[in-house]
C-alpha cells in the first residue's frame, strides 16, 4: 500500500507545505510503507489527480471533514489495516481548501472523517493527520509508541 498524505493548499502556503515535524513523520511512515507528500492548488486539481493513480483498485480517497466521522487512534489504525489487508493500493489522506469540500469532492470520497469540533489551520491538521497516519502503523506493528493513551 502507498499512503499519499494530501492538501489542497493556497499558493503562499506551499513554499512552507512540508514542515520539519510533517516531513519527520513522513519518513516514520515510510519506515512501514512507501509514503509521498503532495499539495496541490486547487480541490480540482487534487481530484484529477486521485483519478489518474493507476494501480488494480482505484485511488482510496479519506477526505478530512468537520463533519465526517471521528475515530479514535485504535479505529483509525483498525480502518488502516482493513484497507492494507484488503490489498488497497493507495490512500491519500487529504487536508481539504480553507471554504471545505465541494458536493463532489464529498461524493468522490471513501470516506469522510473529522479530526475534530474545533477548526485547525491548514499545516498544524497536516501534522495531526501525518502523526495519526504514523501511529496507526506502530500500533498495527505492535510498536510501544502507543501506549493506549
Amino acid at each position: 500500500m502507498k499512503i499519499t498524505l494530501a492538501a489542497v493548499l493556497s499558493t503562499r502556503s506551499l513554499p512552507e507545505a512540508g514542515g520539519r515535524w510533517f516531513d519527520d513523520y513522513v519518513s516514520r511512515i515510510a519506515r512501514y510503507t512507501p509514503c509521498e507528500s503532495q499539495a496541490f492548488e486547487s480541490e480540482k486539481a487534487l481530484l484529477e489527480w486521485i483519478e489518474r493513480q493507476q494501480g488494480r483498485t482505484r485511488a482510496y480517497a479519506i477526505l478530512f471533514d468537520s463533519r465526517g466521522r471521528q475515530y479514535s487512534s485504535e479505529e483509525f489504525a483498525g480502518q488502516v489495516g482493513r484497507l492494507r489487508d484488503e490489498g488497497t493500493q493507495r490512500v491519500v489522506f487529504a487536508i481539504g481548501p480553507a471554504d471545505g469540500w465541494s458536493a463532489a469532492a464529498k461524493q468522490r470520497a471513501d470516506l469522510l472523517l473529522s479530526l475534530g469540533l474545533m477548526t485547525l489551520p491548514h499545516q498544524l491538521a497536516r501534522v495531526v493527520v501525518a502523526e495519526q497516519v504514523y501511529r496507526a502503523f506502530t500500533i498495527l506493528a505492535g510498536h510501544p509508541y502507543h501506549s493506549g493513551h
